[in-house]
């Protein structure tokens, strides 16, 4: 029967664990297309909600005030407006992460090529 490891060798093990783990749970990573793809849902999603949300308020004010068409299309409109913006700084972000963990990855593999 094998002796029973060694605290030192298991406690690098963890460290070692722990280290890939928080690398690999660093939020929105593009070097994988599963994170690619929640990112452009995401963005999809943000741009739906943006005109459905403008549709029933303005489909809501047309129904109190007796006006069909007017504010349904003005809202839907601004709707539209309001997701596309929160599309773009989602994407705005979503690159802005993607550049600062290239650039984290240079620096990583510059400081182990230096070793």
């Amino acid at each position: 029967m094998p002796d029973a490891p060694d605290p030192g060798d298991l406690r690098e093990l963890e460290a070692r664990i722990r280290a890939a783990r928080d690398r690999k749970e660093g939020g929105f990573r593009h070097d994988g297309q599963q994170t690619a793809i929640g990112a452009v849902w995401q963005m999809v999603l943000e741009l739906v909600v943006g005109m459905a949300m403008g549709a029933g308020i303005g489909y809501g004010l047309d129904a109190l005030f007796g006006t069909l068409p007017i504010f349904l299309v003005l809202f839907s409109l601004l709707g539209f407006a309001a997701g596309v913006r929160t599309m773009m700084r989602t994407a705005r972000e979503v690159q802005e992460r993607a550049e600062k963990a290239a650039a984290e990855d240079k620096a990583a593999d510059k400081a182990k090529q230096g070793e």
